[in-house]
């Protein structure tokens, strides 16, 4: 069998196009001013609308019209799209408002216009404020000081000078100024901290304007920190912690000094200077004692005048650790008579006296004596005995032939005995016959 055709979809009927968007005009053009002015001619500037539409923008209108007169007169008798006309064959001497009008499909926007009306005439200079260097940044004076800003500038006719301080006009009690055709002077006899502020200073000739702002600080000693107070104590150590000042002289904190005092004498000593943390450890204080402590807050312009004290006592309790030095045993550096530098074998002559040497150490010093063939010498007065430093020495005035033989010298202390000996030969002058009869 065969299947029956499916039925057809019924066709849906086409829908109705929508309609477009209702044209809508542009918002009103955005900042006229005036770029330039002569005795027949003003030259304006604008910005396009922020809110243009779906219909876009097809030009701009200017129109112009005497000061007190209700008629406004269209400048341009084509849309022009450009954001700068020069509305031209204008009678000088006259005050002229001037407005901009933006087009579209939906209509004129709302319109713009001056600020105020332009005066049709040449302008001779321009105002210019030429802002010295030193007011380019913050201008820093302290509570007292006199301040005399001299701003100088250009411009003819002779421009009109306005001075405003955080957007509000100067308080003529505080703040005097004197202008004159190349300058504008701000004085203040005697500064404060609320003359702290914005200043900005307006020269304007016609429709030019020039601005200029700098701003005013003053400045003061900061207040003391707002407290410090001791964490902790060990050892010979004391923990402070203290917070910034309420008042900080209208500048920064720089730092911190700290000091401490022995209450026992009340003499302050400075222990940290310059110190830029909130906490800080006092290290090498004195057993026994009792300290107390105090911060003084430092800004660019001084020390605070005022200080915060803690008022916890801080004790160094004194140890209960009794010291036992190490002891060491002596060492023993005695040692027995030892010869350092011999007695050496030697020739005399009769009648010429000669000396024995020898070297030697010991510890303790040790008792020398001389020998002559196994005999003490002792006192014999032809011998003279020295010994200095661990040298000594046996001299044997004039000798004759029987005072030659073996010396010995000998050392002797509590380690012990040594001894060292030498030959002495002493020798006669044999003078030849020749010479004898010479001598006859």
């Amino acid at each position: 069998m065969l299947a029956a055709p499916a039925e057809a979809a019924p066709e849906e009927a086409p829908k109705a196009p929508t309609p477009p968007p209702p044209a809508e005009p542009t918002s009103a053009p955005l900042d006229v001013t005036v770029e330039d002015v002569n005795n027949t001619s003003v030259t304006i500037r604008w910005k396009a609308p922020e809110t243009i539409g779906n219909s876009g923008l097809d030009g701009y209108t200017v129109e112009y019209c005497k000061d007190g007169a209700s008629e406004w007169v269209v400048a341009n008798e084509e849309l022009t799209v450009a954001s700068r006309y020069v509305v031209k064959d204008l009678t000088a001497g006259d005050l002229m408002n001037v407005r901009v009008v933006a087009v579209n499909a939906g209509g004129r926007s709302e319109a713009s216009a001056l600020v105020e009306p332009v005066p049709i005439r040449e302008v001779v200079e321009r105002p210019k404020i030429r802002l010295p260097r030193f007011l380019r940044t913050r201008h820093i004076k302290q509570v007292g000081e006199q301040i005399n800003l001299v701003i100088p500038f250009c411009g003819k006719p002779k421009p009109v000078v306005t001075w405003t301080k955080n957007g509000e006009p100067l308080d003529t009690k505080r703040v005097n100024v004197r202008n004159s055709d190349k300058d504008s002077i701000l004085f203040i006899r005697t500064a404060e901290r609320d003359d702290s502020g914005a200043f900005e200073v307006s020269v304007k000739v016609d429709s030019f304007e020039d601005k200029a702002s700098l701003t005013l600080q003053i400045v003061e000693r900061p207040g003391p920190p707002a407290s410090i107070k001791l964490v902790d104590t060990w050892g010979f150590n004391a923990a402070l912690e203290w917070t910034p000042p309420a008042d900080n002289g209208n500048t920064e904190i720089t730092g911190y000094t700290i000091q401490k005092a022995d209450k026992k004498t009340g003499d302050w000593f400075t222990v940290l200077e310059h110190y830029h943390r909130l906490n800080a450890t006092v290290s090498d204080l004195i057993m026994g004692n009792s300290y107390i402590f105090r911060a003084f807050a430092l800004n660019k312009v001084g020390m605070s005048e005022e200080c915060a004290v803690t008022k916890d006592v801080a004790t160094i309790q004194k140890s209960t650790i009794v010291y036992k030095p190490v002891e060491y045993q002596e060492h023993d550096f005695s040692e027995p008579p030892k010869f350092t530098a011999p007695l050496n074998d030697r020739a005399a002559t009769v009648g010429y006296t000669t000396k024995l040497l020898c070297a030697v150490r010991g510890s303790p010093k040790p008792k020398i004596e001389w020998l002559k063939n196994q005999m003490v010498i002792g006192d014999d007065p032809k011998f003279r005995q020295i010994s200095n430093q661990g040298v000594c020495s046996l001299e044997i005035r004039k000798p004759c032939s029987f005072d030659g033989g073996v010396y010995t010298c000998r050392a002797k202390n509590g380690k012990g005995e040594a001894t060292v000996s030498c030959k002495l030969e002493v020798k006669q002058v044999i003078i030849p016959e020749a010479d004898k009869e010479k001598e006859h």
